[in-house]
């Protein structure tokens, strides 16, 4: 039985490695994507249904970063949506979407991004979004703030619920999503208004960005929100899942301080947290 991993504060030099080590690979990840996104683009494989795609452009985006990650800290595990997982002796894991948004990408759209987070017993460290077509880089290290480049983020003052724009995603599986728009169907008037972009990594960014009062989701995975998830919550937003829960699988929630209990409170009643 190896010792516990002593508690890191927010000056530890190892959150600097894990953050230097994020914003490069998200980088490198990201160029390729931007810039090598063949004219002929097609679908490689599926996933949860035949409209959730894998191109070969996300697998391609996936073995740079983790093939950057294992050269430049090999001893860290690693958990990637299209290659499964691997252990590591750091305590150190990497939670790695390399294109979030999919179907926007196949499309052309550009609301897409490369998420990374290195975590520790399940807690993220570091997060980084980096959406490519907005030229923008985001990056949270927890104790420390959220940023958009250099500058600080903060979440949005919290308005009455009746005046909060909040964003939501849809699941690929028909049965699902049509729960989901029954969701949002009742939600959408008590708000301002529901946005759908397409890639949770980046609405949770927008969260933390101020550009959205609010997100939630049904079903998301530990890639596609771990990074993003850090950046609202060291925007100042709140997180979590169902009411005394974390986010996970069943539900995501971030929001302002504010706008998070009653969103949550009513998310609960309608059922958004199951099919």
């Amino acid at each position: 039985m190896t010792d516990p991993l002593p508690p890191r504060t927010a000056d530890d030099p190892l959150l600097d490695e894990l953050l230097d080590a994020a914003l490069e690979a998200a980088r490198r990840a990201g160029a390729l994507l931007r810039d090598g996104r063949p004219a002929d683009l097609g679908v490689a494989a599926t996933k949860s249904s035949p409209i959730d795609v894998v191109t070969e452009m996300d697998i391609a985006a996936e073995k740079l970063i983790t093939g950057y990650l294992a050269e430049r800290r090999p001893q860290d595990g690693l958990l990637g949506e299209e290659g499964g997982a691997t252990e590591g002796t750091s305590g150190i894991r990497w939670v790695v979407d390399p294109l979030d948004g999919t179907v926007n990408y196949l499309y052309g759209l550009p609301t897409w991004a490369v998420s990374i987070a290195a975590e520790r017993d399940g807690e993220a460290l570091v997060g980084v979004v980096e959406v490519p077509m907005r030229g923008e880089t985001f990056h949270a290290v927890r104790g420390r703030g959220a940023h958009l480049g250099e500058r600080r983020l903060s979440c949005r003052p919290a308005p009455p619920l009746d005046q909060a724009l909040v964003s939501t995603g849809f699941n690929y599986v028909a049965e699902v999503r049509a729960h989901q728009a029954e969701v949002a169907g009742r939600l959408v008037p008590l708000l301002r208004d529901i946005r759908r972009g397409g890639s949770a990594a980046v609405d949770l960014a927008d969260v933390a960005a101020g550009r959205l009062d609010g997100y939630y989701e049904r079903g998301l995975r530990p890639w596609d929100r771990a990074a993003g998830v850090l950046l609202a919550r060291e925007a100042g937003a709140l997180t979590g899942g169902r009411p005394g829960a974390p986010a996970d699988d069943d539900l995501t929630v971030a929001a302002s301080p504010g706008v998070f209990t009653p969103l949550q409170a009513l998310l609960e009643d309608l059922g958004a947290w199951h099919d």
